[in-house]
């Protein structure tokens, strides 16, 4: 127990680091003291407009999408016992892609001009990945004892949303497909308050049932026949959970973006810090899956200067090996 909180001391500590640092690097350095400053209404007014316009919503969002990402993928883990679940796996965030293609061509006029509000751009996202879930959950629901189907299920579909995805950027106008790519690619660095306020309300209303579903989740790392006999229904519990791990996908990328394996890879570190348990297991990941939303963006700001390198893009060369590392060990644990 002393150890899990001190690994959760040590967690935080991280997180607050990266995003102290979020604020205080860019195009300009801001010294600590002048961060504090302006975080406490005492800065100049130029600091004070940079940090609350540009960089604290940047940091916010980032930090607010990563937890509901890493928590999104302890939840699809869990409701399909299978450790390679993740939102980016499973199509959900190709999904999302289509959807806000679809929007951008769909309500766009010859002048390539929205014809609707660009507030509408979420929805899309979020129809999108419901709808590429339940096309997947739709495939999968005969086969339930079998995980790695829902894996093949959901790269088959997604690879259909990609290809859907390129016969529309190339058919599409050249600014909306421009446009498309910005958010295909996965970033934060055009993040509003609007965006923070969207994501945040979504949190408040995912999370509560999330947590009140920890005992079941607990239960659910049984196989199904025990887990029934501890008086657990698993249909119901499993849809449950998938449902809410879709919400928070769509919820994240409906303002980020394509920041894949963020939900691959917060809940395997979180596990090998924390255990098994859904508690800890989900406030690591979410703590895990910020800190690297937001490392991502400071590294994706500062590394390519000064060209900004989308955040997705970072994620998925980190996320992309390790994936194939986790396919390999699960291939020899059964040969």
């Amino acid at each position: 127990m002393t150890r899990d909180v001190g690994r959760g001391i040590l967690l935080a500590a991280v997180l607050a680091g990266l995003s102290l640092a979020g604020l205080a690097l860019g195009a300009s350095m801001m010294p600590l003291d002048r961060v504090l400053a302006a975080l406490w209404g005492q800065g100049s007014r130029p600091d004070t407009i940079i940090l609350w316009n540009l960089r604290m919503p940047r940091v916010a969002l980032a930090v607010l999408a990563g937890a509901a990402l890493g928590i999104a993928g302890v939840l699809l883990q869990r409701a399909t016992r299978n450790p390679l679940a993740a939102p980016s796996v499973l199509g959900i965030v190709d999904g999302a892609a289509l959807g806000v293609l679809l929007f951008l061509l769909a309500f766009s006029n010859e002048a390539n001009a929205l014809t609707v509000s660009i507030y509408w751009q979420p929805v899309a996202a979020a129809t999108g990945a419901c709808v590429f879930a339940a096309l997947v959950a739709l495939l999968w629901r005969r086969e339930v004892h079998n995980p790695m189907r829902l894996i093949l299920y959901g790269v088959a579909l997604a690879a259909f949303a990609n290809a859907l995805v390129v016969l529309l950027i190339i058919k599409g106008p050249v600014y909306r497909a421009s446009q498309a790519l910005i958010w295909l690619a996965g970033s934060v660095h055009e993040a509003e308050w609007r965006d923070v306020t969207t994501l945040a309300v979504a949190l408040a209303c995912l999370v509560p049932p999330v947590l009140l579903l920890c005992r079941r989740l607990d239960q659910m790392r049984l196989d199904d026949g025990s887990a029934q006999t501890t008086g657990l229904p698993v249909s119901a519990t499993r849809a449950s959970v998938l449902l809410l791990s879709v919400l928070l996908t769509a919820a994240a990328v409906s303002v980020v973006g394509g920041v894949g394996f963020v939900g691959l890879i917060a809940p395997h570190f979180a596990r090998m810090l924390f255990g098994t348990t859904a508690l800890p297991q989900l406030i690591a990941a979410a703590s895990l899956g910020a800190a690297m939303v937001v490392g991502a963006d400071l590294l994706a700001r500062l590394a390519f200067q000064p060209l900004e390198v989308p955040t997705g893009a970072l994620t998925a060369l980190i996320g992309a090996p390790y994936f194939l590392f986790i396919l390999f060990r699960q291939g020899r644990a059964h040969a």
